[in-house]
């Protein structure tokens, strides 16, 4: 890639956005394990169709039960390598801190997004952040990103300010090769 390209890319959220979130008490939590993963309908046929348009498809996950102790490292990072290779994903950035951390990386915080567009040369206002919840929202706002709101209703904060709300990743996508 010779200097001064800029590469649009699609950062996806993941518990929720490509793989199902376990929801209890209409709040959504991750699979505790690869036992517990399963990929969403039209998903694969959904990165399929970016990736031909030429982005690059990068996971940005907030992981916030490792340091809760809840979850160990190893298994998000089983998870992320199943899904990486089985979806072609060009790479995770995982926050494994809580909000006490203070981390600039945790979603809202575009600390994730900045750092990988920095590494990749990624032209943030041709991308797009898909999430599931208020934080991946605005932290693509907050990285100069078109965001896209999957609403599962969620009993929880609802984001204020996105370019689309939509009820699936296939739906997401056909929003963004629209425009």
């Amino acid at each position: 890639m010779g200097e001064g390209v800029k590469n649009r890319a699609v950062f996806l959220d993941r518990d929720g956005v490509i793989n199902r979130a376990i929801v209890c008490q209409g709040k959504p939590y991750p699979p505790r394990g690869l036992g517990d993963l399963e990929i969403l309908p039209g998903v694969e046929e959904a990165v399929r169709r970016l990736r031909l348009a030429g982005f690059k498809l990068l996971v940005v996950t907030n992981q916030p039960d490792v340091a809760r102790g809840n979850q160990k490292r190893e298994d998000v990072e089983r998870m992320n390598a199943w899904l990486g290779e089985r979806l072609a994903l060009d790479g995770f950035k995982v926050c494994y801190h809580d909000d006490g951390d203070g981390c600039g990386c945790r979603k809202p915080k575009p600390g994730m997004l900045l750092a990988v567009s920095h590494e990749l040369q990624i032209d943030l206002k041709e991308s797009f952040m898909i999430g599931d919840r208020w934080r991946d929202i605005e932290a693509g706002n907050n990285a100069g990103c078109r965001t896209i709101f999957i609403d599962y209703g969620y009993d929880e904060r609802q984001p204020l300010i996105m370019d689309a709300r939509v009820y699936s990743l296939p739906e997401a996508v056909d929003w963004i090769l629209g425009q």
